[in-house]
């Protein structure tokens, strides 16, 4: 076959093949809706430019045909020996995705088979004794799919680079042979075939090892099997010739042993057979990682250094080392005008002029409201369980409802949130939850009951459920607190 044969179908197959990477550029003008992404991201035309792997490459090798299924063999023929042809390609691969390609392939070789090479002189009585000698010079061009079964099969990467790679063939083609035959009579043509005719076209799958090199080169070693769909191919003659009635199969086949070199064509660092996506997921979360992300927390900062910045604290001048709400007010238990920090009974209102304790004392159980009541056992939103912070008010509440003679209802609420029943049982939980705290540091069973009033006891009624509140006001409304019976 003449070399035009192949420059030909290169050149047919180049412009199906030349747009079969996709680009990965994102765009945000909107002109190419991204029906992948629901709208997130946009695809961009194209180019050259925004492909990101290299894709094409050339490839070249030579090895050993030889004929494994016909009526005149390679191997183990006559005498024992082996007989070895030549055999050489050359194709022009397109990597699709990052594991399948296609090749156009170009094969020109010669097998040997029969009872000896045919550049040797036939034995005497060699066609009486059935000893022909055979060789068969092909051209072929084929389309090959190369599935990258290491990229394929991968599913988590070790982060280390991979340079080993096993690839799977698989295609269709038309081959052109020429098939002599050899005895003691000499040497003739036996069958012609010319390309693109019927009969002409074969199949051939097989398998290939890669090794990279470098970024450049891969070294590969092939194992091919060639399927004719022919009787003639081994030069045994025509389809009923004595040498082709021997054996019962009627396709000439042949393994073809290669060693190539692929050259990885492009600008790019890596080619798309060798990309990974592990690996990318992997590059991308370490340098996400290796970067310092300063996260400003208080813009206006927190002048009081009371823990509530400063954009949302209601009291700007807390003085140092009082308890605060989450609106950053110093608490006042049991609201009689002194804070906690300088009170003197914490739970026990009394005039500013006796550090908030009361002047008289009394003990027969009836106090007011206004007495009783305490604040600042808030909760977190959905939640029952007891802060760390309200523990030093209900210490305060467990040794003030000991030395009274009084019994009490713990009464817990909610914010505006979630529906009537369900903000019902959790002020219920709420209220029971301190209830068995109290029991439990020493007081008296008898002197406590528990109710829940859910979102109808607000202490900002303002945060209806029309109306978006500030955090502090909903966290305010979270609460129990005690009434005198």
């Amino acid at each position: 076959m003449k070399l035009s044969l192949a420059i030909f179908s290169l050149a047919l197959s180049l412009p199906a093949t030349a747009f079969a990477q996709d680009s990965l550029n994102v765009v945000t003008s909107g002109e190419y809706p991204n029906t992948f992404s629901s709208g997130s991201a946009n695809v961009s035309k194209f180019t050259q430019s925004s492909k990101r792997f290299n894709d094409w490459s050339i490839s070249f090798g030579a090895g050993v045909p030889l004929v494994q299924s016909a009526d005149l063999t390679s191997i183990k023929n006559g005498n024992g020996k082996n007989l070895f042809g030549y055999s050489a390609y050359v194709s022009v691969d397109k990597a699709i995705t990052h594991a399948f390609g296609i090749n156009l392939q170009y094969d020109r070789g010669e097998t040997r088979q029969g009872w000896f090479n045919t550049k040797d002189a036939a034995p005497a009585n060699a066609a009486a004794n059935r000893q022909e000698g055979a060789r068969t010079q092909y051209d072929a061009i084929s389309i090959l799919g190369d599935l990258n079964f290491s990229n394929l099969l991968r599913r988590v990467d070790n982060k280390s680079p991979y340079r080993w790679a096993l690839h799977g063939y698989a295609g269709i083609g038309t081959i052109a042979y020429r098939a002599y035959l050899k005895d003691d009579s000499g040497q003739r043509l036996m069958t012609e075939i010319k390309p693109f005719k019927f009969g002409s076209f074969f199949g051939q799958a097989g398998a290939g090892l890669k090794f990279k090199v470098n970024r450049r080169l891969d070294l590969e070693t092939r194992l091919m099997y060639v399927y004719t769909g022919d009787d003639e191919f081994d030069g045994g003659g025509s389809q009923y010739s004595d040498i082709n009635k021997r054996e019962e199969q009627v396709s000439d086949n042949f393994f073809n042993a290669t060693v190539g070199l692929s050259i990885k064509l492009g600008k790019h660092d890596s080619h798309l057979m060798w990309h990974d996506p592990m690996q990318e997921i992997y590059y991308k979360l370490d340098d996400l990682a290796a970067k310092n992300q300063d996260v400003e927390v208080c813009k206006s900062g927190d002048a009081d250094n009371d823990g509530v910045c400063d954009d949302w604290d209601r009291q700007l001048d807390t003085p140092a080392g009082a308890r605060v709400d989450g609106a950053g007010v110093a608490l006042d238990v049991d609201m009689d005008g002194v804070i906690d920090l300088y009170d003197k009974c914490v739970t026990v209102p009394g005039p500013v002029e006796n550090n908030g304790c009361p002047t008289t004392t009394s003990n027969s159980g009836t106090v007011t409201e206004a007495e009783t009541k305490l604040d600042g056992i808030e909760f977190d939103l959905n939640s029952d369980r007891i802060l760390p912070s309200n523990t030093p008010i209900l210490n305060n509440a467990v040794n003030y409802i000991n030395s009274s003679n009084g019994s009490y209802t713990v009464i817990g609420a909610t914010d505006t949130r979630g529906t009537d029943a369900y903000n019902q049982k959790l002020s219920d939980r709420r209220a029971n939850s301190v209830k068995d705290y109290l029991i439990k540091n020493g007081v008296e069973s008898a002197k406590l009951d528990a109710m829940g009033k859910g979102k109808k006891d607000l202490k900002y009624p303002e945060c209806d459920p029309a109306t978006k509140c500030p955090e502090w006001k909903n966290r305010a409304n979270r609460r129990v607190y005690f009434e005198a019976k």
